[in-house]
């Protein structure tokens, strides 16, 4: 299930690393070397159903619920399950059946990111301390593989589970009953901030990291570096692959790159979650009062000029060295 073990001819890792060397930086798909492709959000019609498209890469995420019993050693905390699925439809290297390492390895580094952060208040996903809690299924789908499915899925995962709502829960007689959601309003997640995955491309010939790396790039590189943050900058998992050595100053120029595209993309998400359909009758109430306009199906939330244009103001300002206090000049 590796799909890096597809060779690459000798004349075409030579073009593509011309090109990044040339004038201009440019890749073969005509982004600069700080460009993301065009990100599209889709939102189903049930919670917690989102669709990615990042590129020629597109990833499915459904949210479920379930209550269980909690785990010994965290009677007061519900948890998340990860399910990640690569279709064999997605890339002819994919084959069916249980999952690879692969598959494996991206629901723990996307896990990682919500854990370690504390994105989701798990404590209140408890019904009764011992007893019983929810569990929050993560169902991952590679649909499309045309590179850097981590970044797509990560970015699906998290606006799923922002778009997700439980139903609510009583107690009746000494048992816990799960309340229809036609009779009481579901009950969104906790969520206190947005880990955001940005992924860079480390090729050994090339002295700048290559953001969201395409399936070309990806098979041509030594390595790579996954960020994942949110907009208040804070680092909430690393994760580095590959044997290429990565210099301090690479590391600390892709988490000021890094921070900057975690809070594009934290924007774009809020922006697809306004133009979603109100899932509860409250916020069906609150979208009418607005004059909320129809939802734009699969909107365009990148273009390549804003991309560009964009980048080469924050890049240049978060990249510039700052004056140390008491500095002239």
């Amino acid at each position: 299930n590796d799909p890096t073990m597809v060779e690459v001819c000798a004349n075409n890792k030579q073009f593509l690393i011309e090109a990044f060397k040339g004038k201009g930086a440019l890749r073969v798909d005509g982004r600069g070397i700080y460009d993301y492709r065009v990100l599209r959000l889709t939102l189903g019609p049930e919670n917690g159903q989102c669709e990615c498209q990042l590129g020629q890469t597109r990833v499915y995420v459904a949210i479920t619920g379930e209550v269980v019993e909690p785990f010994p050693d965290r009677p007061t905390e519900g948890f998340f399950k990860f399910d990640t699925t690569f279709s064999p439809m997605a890339s002819p290297d994919f084959e069916e059946g249980r999952p690879g390492e692969d598959a494996i390895e991206m629901g723990r580094i996307i896990e990682r990111g919500l854990r370690e952060s504390r994105a989701i208040d798990t404590e209140a996903l408890c019904i009764r301390a011992g007893e019983c809690v929810w569990r929050i299924g993560v169902n991952i789908i590679i649909l499309d593989h045309g590179g850097n499915m981590l970044d797509c899925a990560s970015i699906a995962t998290i606006t799923a589970l922002l778009h997700y709502r439980r139903p609510e829960v009583i107690e009746q007689g000494g048992t816990y009953e799960v309340v229809s959601t036609q009779e009481r309003d579901p009950v969104p997640l906790s969520i206190h901030h947005i880990p955001i995955c940005v992924t860079f491309a480390l090729i050994e010939d090339i002295d700048k990291p290559l953001v969201d790396p395409s399936l070309a790039e990806e098979q041509i590189m030594d390595g790579s570096l996954s960020m994942t943050l949110n907009i208040h900058r804070e680092i909430c998992s690393v994760q580095k692959a590959g044997g290429l050595a990565v210099p301090l100053r690479t590391i600390i120029k892709c988490s000021k790159i890094a921070s900057v595209k975690a809070a594009e993309i934290t924007t774009v998400i809020h922006a697809a979650l306004t133009h979603a359909q109100p899932t509860t009758k409250n916020e069906r109430g609150t979208h009418m009062r607005r004059g909320a306009a129809k939802p734009a199906l699969n909107p365009q939330l990148f273009t390549p000029k804003e991309e560009e244009r964009r980048n080469r103001h924050l890049i240049r300002n978060c990249l510039r060295p700052r004056k140390r206090s008491g500095e002239t000049g």
